[in-house]
């Protein structure tokens, strides 16, 4: 459901839990707005035009009053010595829309905190990382960094020896998967897993 609504001098559409700045009111913060300018009242395929107003309200609450960002004025005139500036800051307050011809919002149901995981899956979940750690540090191979160290990982490379052990087959396609351009031949990555190995 939403509304459009007239004030300032101004038309806003706005629907229940808007929040919008309009030209200053006279209210205190917390206080009850009710606006009477509504010119239209939309639901579905359902819409209400007034002419020029309906006879329902939307009513809001005073969120802030404040003043807006400065606004630099300059006037300048070639050939006369004539140049002004000058700068303004409009009042505006803060809204927010609580309901539309009589209707708020319906309440949300607070939401349900999620559950601590199982101790059972915390136990299964902690092996797979164990694994990850058991591989070597091909961050030690010039060339490759954290993310390549990821990228690799995915495709289950995780140790010098898978790396010493690859075939020229198995670089094109490592190569053509990750995009690496002939990066594993240009820095000899098979070779420099062999010397790892060796110690």
């Amino acid at each position: 459901m939403y509304a459009v609504i007239k004030t300032g001098g101004k038309q806003y559409r706005v629907a229940v839990g808007d929040k919008l700045k309009v030209e200053s009111l006279k209210v205190e913060v917390g206080g009850k707005v009710v606006l009477d300018h509504v010119l239209m009242i939309g639901d579905g395929d359902k819409v209400e035009v007034g002419t020029p107003t309906l006879a329902k309200t939307v009513e809001a609450t005073v969120l802030s009053n404040g003043r807006g960002k400065k606004l630099r004025i300059v006037k300048f005139r070639r050939r006369q010595n004539s140049r002004t500036r000058t700068g303004h800051r409009q009042n505006y307050t803060e809204l927010e829309i609580t309901a539309i011809g009589g209707k708020a919002a319906a309440k949300k149901a607070p939401a349900k905190k999620a559950e601590a995981p199982k101790k059972e899956a915390v136990k299964k979940a902690a092996p797979k990382a164990k694994k990850a750690e058991g591989g070597d540090d091909l961050s030690k191979i010039s060339g490759v960094g954290p993310v390549i160290v990821g990228k690799l990982e995915k495709l289950g490379i995780t140790t010098f020896q898978q790396i010493a052990d690859f075939t020229a087959d198995d670089i094109a396609r490592i190569d053509g998967e990750l995009n690496f351009k002939g990066r594993i031949e240009r820095d000899n990555w098979v070779s420099q897993a062999k010397e790892f190995l060796k110690g």
